[in-house]
């Protein structure tokens, strides 16, 4: 970092306002247009820009009017393999430009993507494509052995679906990338086409939600488009800019958010199929690139990174993302000269979204006073104890007072203008239903529930707290608690196991924590091998805690506020810990003076 930099300052009221203005211009058109689809948009571009860059990676490049070649190919093949309108998909395959031309492709002819998170093994693996009951699955051929360690589970669903790989590799399955070539690319002709509007649904994006395994949120059309224009208008995204997306594409903002945006404006992405910290500014240099998707984890990494040349030889104009905490931000932006860092938080069931365009440190975002009405989310007092929120002597929800923190909740309103904000839930019923508020202000009306806290300032902005309920936030990714306790139980020697989420200094989210009632000497070494099998790695606990037994409450709920204070602290408690070593690759008793390591940040995490 050179001394004569001078950190911009937070954008002016006057240009936030502008942003909002882009945004809202480019996204009213929406409802008033309902067979304009993403795919479409794409395409005009297409007609616009031919061989200008649209997606790019260090092995392929596909410009627009590849991509919409591509995108036809794969609407043909579903068109030719009898995909119903509404039928499902389901796409496993790491970052690369071909993954959003096969989802662009099935969905503008009806079908439904499901976008398998990548991390997934087993019995999860199997939960996430059993809710979706897909007719088909693409696997990518380099994760054709991840995937097979689901097909035990897969081979007791009622309908088989008809599995594809893509890519060369020793597999039995049918070769869809060999098949699409033998398919035309031209547009589609009318007696192809079938009627899609933005009502009709496009994707399912698994979130863990607040418990349980992994649910299946709906993405309908309308959301696709109000995701991309909307960021687009925000970022006053340009045909002269690009992208930096490393964020994983079975994620809405990795996937669906950053290439939509550039997309809708005519520029271009670069996909890196993971994060690496190391080649993270030589990239953005090599590369072009003009903007940065992240997550708040990815910024810390770098921030700890040692310093490299290109780390100020960029052409970054915004960093854009969610999860960058305060004590990061100022140290990020002016290390990295970031002229603008745009923060929002958005749900990916739908309902509410918030932006932080005035460059406000640490705040997910403020709604103008003239849109408050439309946009802005509502604060409500929580019982966390009781798990519920608190309700007045008429049984009506409390709301928050300024900086008091609250259960962030967004009015449910049949609003045809507003068909790309509504709450669209899960593929469950049962699920869904319990993201729904009732009898919250007025007898009757309905609210969406976002599972989070937050508050609100004085001046409007809003500050994500955590997460209510059982499931926490570690390396980006939303963990259950129930998932990881179920894997623990399936262990030979342990009767019980109740996790949580504890904090590290300096780390974003909660790392993984389980209490556990054991036999005797029980097997750490298996247990982690046992682990590696059952779930990704960054559900994997970090800390063990060995007890004789645990404590419930009247309803047979484990209880965690205790344990959740004494984290992992030896001196806390006479309970053996255990700490999963990323270097030896072990668990090893965790006593002072390891404690005194992590908590030093000796231990990289």
């Amino acid at each position: 970092m050179t001394a004569s930099f001078t950190e911009k300052p937070p954008a002016s009221h006057h240009s936030a306002a502008q942003a909002w203005a882009r945004a809202l211009e480019l996204t009213a058109p929406i409802s008033r247009h309902p067979h304009r689809l993403l795919p479409t948009v794409i395409a005009e571009r297409a007609a616009q820009l031919g061989d200008h860059p649209a997606l790019l990676s260090a092995h392929e490049c596909l410009t627009y009017g590849t991509l919409v070649a591509r995108s036809n190919q794969y609407a043909r093949w579903a068109l030719g393999q009898g995909l119903g309108k509404g039928e499902v998909v389901c796409l496993m395959m790491p970052n690369r430009p071909e993954y959003m031309a096969i989802w662009l492709g099935i969905a503008s002819v009806g079908g439904v993507v499901a976008l398998l998170n990548t991390n997934l093994t087993g019995p999860s693996l199997a939960h996430s494509i059993h809710i979706v009951s897909p007719k088909h699955i693409i696997v990518a051929a380099d994760l054709a052995t991840r995937f097979s360690t689901a097909l035990p589970d897969l081979a007791t669903t009622p309908a088989a679906s008809a599995i594809w790989v893509h890519g060369a590799g020793d597999s039995s399955f049918r070769r869809i990338d060999r098949h699409i070539e033998q398919l035309p690319g031209h547009a589609l002709t009318d007696g192809e086409r079938r009627t899609v509007t933005i009502h009709d649904r496009a994707l399912h994006i698994y979130t863990s939600g607040t418990t349980g395994l992994p649910k299946a949120a709906n993405v309908s059309h309308a959301r696709l488009m109000q995701w991309s224009a909307w960021f687009a208008g925000m970022l006053d995204a340009r045909p002269a800019d690009r992208m930096y997306d490393c964020l994983p594409m079975y994620h809405s903002v990795g996937g669906v958010v950053a290439p939509g945006a550039m997309l809708a404006a005519g520029g271009s992405v670069f996909i890196r199929e993971s994060f690496s910290a190391s080649l993270f500014w030589n990239e953005v240099v090599r590369w072009d690139c003009t903007l940065f998707q992240y997550i708040g984890e990815l910024c810390r990494y770098l921030l700890h990174a040692a310093p490299c040349p290109e780390e100020n030889a960029h052409q970054l104009r915004i960093a854009c993302g969610n999860g960058l905490r305060p004590d990061v931000w100022d140290k990020f932006q002016s290390r990295f000269r970031i002229p603008r860092i745009v923060e929002f938080y958005a749900a990916t069931e739908g309902g509410l979204s918030l932006f932080n365009v005035e460059g406000k440190c640490g705040s997910i975002g403020r709604v103008p006073a003239y849109l408050a009405h439309r946009f802005a989310p509502v604060l409500i007092r929580y019982d966390v104890d009781e798990d519920e929120p608190v309700r007045n002597e008429n049984g009506f929800c409390i709301r928050c007072a300024a900086n008091e923190t609250g259960e962030a909740i967004a009015q449910i309103v049949d609003d045809p203008s507003q068909a790309g904000s509504r709450f669209e839930g899960y593929t469950s019923p049962e699920a869904s239903g319990k993201r729904i508020l009732r009898h919250v202000f007025l007898p009757g009306d309905t609210w969406a529930r976002t599972g989070d806290l937050m508050r609100k300032d004085e001046q409007g902005f809003f500050y994500f707290i955590d997460r209510i309920g059982d499931t926490f936030r570690w390396k980006g990714e939303n963990v259950a608690t129930s998932e990881v306790a179920e894997a623990l139980c399936a262990f030979p020697g342990i009767r019980q196991a109740n996790v949580y989420g504890v904090t590290l200094p300096g780390g974003d989210g909660r790392a993984g924590m389980a209490a556990l009632v054991a036999e005797p000497q029980i097997d750490l070494q298996a247990l982690r091998t046992h682990l590696i099998g059952r779930l990704p790695h960054y559900a994997r606990p970090l800390f063990l805690r060995i007890r004789n037994e645990l404590e419930v409450t009247g309803t047979f709920k484990f209880t965690k506020s205790e344990l959740v204070r004494q984290g992992y602290d030896p001196a806390a408690t006479a309970d053996v810990l255990y700490f999963n070593h990323p270097e030896r690759q072990a668990f090893v008793r965790l006593g002072a003076a390891l404690y005194d390591c992590i908590q030093s940040g000796e231990i990289r995490l």
